[in-house]
Parts: structure tokens; sequence; C-alpha cells
């Protein structure tokens, strides 16, 4: 499977007994259908986030982007509980695509994530 941010190789990485896929390059990463839920449930589980967060923003913008499983155009997302978190979906396969620290992001609610919502910017 090719990122679909960064066009490069997708491997697949194991936490408890959840596989995902990380791009070696922009380090996001893809959840198939359920996979977010179910690893978002398990402690310690945003460990497979190794990309910063820096580095996350450096892709953020890049949102026109294509389903790596099905190739269907994936929609832009906004976490309702933590508005500052962007994402992309797959409509078709309901695939979700996080850049990376958004995952680790996703899974810490904190003071800081809620000032970040107070001034995030609306998605387009």
């Amino acid at each position: 499977m090719k990122c679909p941010k960064c066009d490069a190789k997708m491997t697949t990485v194991m936490y408890g007994s959840i596989y995902v896929e990380r791009c070696v390059g922009c380090k996001g990463l893809w959840f198939d259908l359920l996979e977010l839920d179910h690893m978002a449930a398990i402690e310690g589980s945003e460990a497979i986030d190794v990309g910063s967060d820096e580095l996350g923003e450096r892709f953020r913008e890049v949102d026109d982007i294509d389903c790596p499983h099905c190739s269907s155009p994936m929609v832009k997302m906004v976490d309702v509980r933590q508005r500052h978190i962007w994402y992309e979906s797959c409509p078709s396969c309901f695939g979700v695509f996080f850049d990376a620290g958004e995952f680790r992001d996703y899974k810490e609610k904190t003071v800081i994530g809620f000032f970040r919502d107070l001034f995030a910017k609306e998605r387009l």
C-alpha cells in the first residue's frame, strides 16, 4: 500500500492484536474499518504514532487525497470532540488516515487541546 499523502510505502505495525499501516515517509497512520475505535480503546496504543507533530504539520495541508485501499476520494473530517484534529476518511471502505502526531493527540484530551479547539480554524 502507498501513502496517500507522500506516496511512500506503508508498512504494517501491530499493537495488541490490531494491525494498522504506518507510512515510512511521513509517518501517517491508516486504520481500516473500526480499527481506529479498537486501537483507541487500548491503553498505550498511542505508541504506534512515532512521527513528530512537526512532521505531521507539514503534511496536514495535503488533504485532497485518494484512499490508499480502494482509490476513492477521501472526505476531509474534523473530530467533533477535538476540533483541532483534522483527518481524512474514506466514504467507500470507511478507512481513516491520520497525519503523524494526530493519533497521539486523538487519544489525549488535554488542557492544551482545549485551547487549540478554541482557536482552531475552520476546515475547508
